[in-house]
């Protein structure tokens, strides 16, 4: 440890996860697991060790029987066809082959068990892959661009600056135990496709005219983050050149690393900080560390796309494209992994992308295979052409395998998005989020209808429900959606959303967005129409 541990002053103010932290690092537990735990067994894993497994990635899974559940670090979500394959040999030979795209462009297995790790471990090092800190109180996969290098709608590629931070941030002990997890986002889209708001810490496109010449570099959001009191982040007065982001990053995860909370676990994250200090004072401190900075510039992102490419768009590049293919609810499988590696290979640049709407992207195909990928079998089920539902609907993982989750959500959502397909006809893109407890991995919070799990009593016992709440969005005018009084009971709600979808078409101002009719007609509106929806339903 190259840096003194200050909050060890006052021990009698830690939680006990941190007097533990500084006993053993959480990076010490790869080796434990390698050396020791594979070879001894489930059964020989001390109980506060499991806590740190999250440092390899790795988290017990429902109903801790032996199994686990691993993510591993894609960062900016751009995968070679052979990082792929070794994915799906991967979730093929230990995870039943299954695989979960995430929302923070990671690759999600399930149904590990201890002793296959050294064997996954040395796989995603032979294609310069990694699961360590994918989780934990460090800093975890990087989010991007998924469309880096090859988008029209940004200012620079950011993919030096990702893996410059990828190179410096990970396995560093300088950095590896931080107060709670710590996330951050690198993009130049102007369409805000990492959704900064709600990062840690976030580099944004933006301008600023320098003796005489127009220069592009990033403005810098911190202190967003999401869970059961969600921030949206708040941005710093400075115009940042792309080789002193790095300078940034670091100066703002020492102040965490140093002065964030560590009592109380659940008021942990940077975004406590940030809220108490102020904007004005955490920038005060920021500049002690790294120095002055230049005065904000002019903000370039102009909307909020939330991260979806469905169907076939042209890159920077002439005479090139990219497909936007839907993967329901994030989750695939090691075959249609492999079946999307040489696709990649046979009509594009041999890279896949993921994005935080838990989808993928081909990329490089020339103008003349476009209509042959299009006919590829694959494509009937990865949809470049989606339901308008089933396009923008994102689950979490859920009480399937989460131990936080109440209620299970992946296979729920994706009956809601079939049902409404089915019974409702839309012509404007509408986000429905699921989310099976209050940590939001789903992040239901931005999401034009978000869905939040809970139970519900009733005379033939507790029933899985949902709380609802609408209005999110990000980019300019940022807002976190409003929760809904009603709490409505699983098999209720695809009528119930049905309903209320249908209440927005009628009353919208012809093609009035839902998040802007929400905000037109007011809360108060929507509840009343919600709560005659459950009245009738009763």
């Amino acid at each position: 440890m190259a840096y003194e541990a200050v909050w060890m002053k006052n021990p009698d103010k830690l939680n006990k996860f941190e007097l533990y932290k500084i006993e053993k690092d959480g990076l010490d537990i790869i080796r434990d697991i390698v050396e020791k735990y594979a070879k001894e067994g489930y059964d020989s894993i001390p109980e506060d060790d499991f806590n740190l497994f999250k440092w390899a990635g790795i988290y017990r899974q429902k109903p801790n029987t032996g199994h686990f559940m691993m993510r591993i670090r894609i960062p900016g979500g751009v995968l070679t066809s052979a990082q792929a394959r070794v994915l799906a040999g991967i979730g093929r030979d230990y995870g039943r082959g299954l695989m979960d795209v995430t929302t923070r462009q990671a690759v999600q297995y399930h149904w590990l068990r201890i002793e296959n790790f050294p064997d996954i471990f040395e796989r995603l090092a032979s294609v310069g892959m990694s699961a360590i800190e994918a989780c934990g109180d460090c800093p975890r996969t990087i989010v991007g661009n998924p469309l880096v290098g090859i988008d029209p709608d940004e200012l620079m590629d950011t993919s030096p600056i990702v893996a410059q931070f990828e190179k410096f941030f990970l396995n560093n002990r300088d950095f590896s135990n931080l107060p709670r997890k710590y996330k951050m986002s690198i993009s130049a889209n102007i369409y805000n496709n990492a959704s900064a708001e709600i990062q840690c810490l976030a580099f944004t496109p933006a301008s600023k005219v320098i003796d005489g010449k127009e220069v592009i570099g990033f403005h810098a959001m911190v202190g967003g983050g999401l869970s059961a009191k969600p921030h949206l982040g708040k941005q710093l007065d400075m115009f940042i050149l792309p080789d002193e982001c790095l300078k940034v990053a670091i100066g703002v995860t020492t102040l965490f690393r140093d002065h964030g909370y560590r009592e109380k676990r659940h008021y942990a994250r940077l975004k406590y900080l940030v809220a108490d200090w102020g904007i004005e004072k955490f920038q005060e401190e920021l500049i002690k560390l790294i120095g002055p900075m230049p005065p904000r510039g002019e903000d370039r992102i102009v909307g909020w796309n939330g991260s979806y490419f469905d169907g076939v768009h042209k890159q920077k590049q002439p005479g090139l494209n990219y497909v936007g293919l839907n993967v329901p609810v994030g989750r695939t499988s090691s075959d249609e992994f492999d079946q999307l590696a040489d696709l990649a290979d046979k009509y594009g640049d041999g890279t896949i992308r993921t994005t935080i709407s838990q989808n993928i992207l081909l990329t490089g195909v020339p103008d003349e295979k476009v209509e042959a990928l299009l006919q590829e079998p694959l494509l009937q089920r990865l949809s470049p052409n989606p339901n308008r539902f089933m396009s923008r609907t994102v689950s979490c993982t859920g009480n399937e395998f989460c131990n936080l989750a109440i209620v299970e959500t992946k296979e729920f959502a994706r009956r809601v998005a079939l049902y409404l397909d089915e019974h409702v006809e839309l012509d404007q893109p509408l986000r429905i989020h699921f989310i099976g407890c209050p940590n939001g991995c789903g992040q239901k919070h931005v999401a034009d209808i978000g869905l939040q799990g809970s139970l519900i009593k009733t005379p033939n016992g507790m029933v899985d429900a949902y709380d609802i709440a609408v209005g999110g969005t990000l980019g300019p005018g940022a807002k976190f959606n409003t929760v809904l009084k009603g709490r409505v009971r699983g098999d209720l709600v695809p009528g119930v959303l049905a309903k209320l979808i249908e209440f927005y078409k009628a009353g919208r101002n012809g093609s009035e967005s839902f998040h802007d009719f929400v905000h037109r007609v007011g809360i108060p509106v929507i509840q009343e129409k919600l709560t005659e929806i459950l009245a009738a339903a009763a």
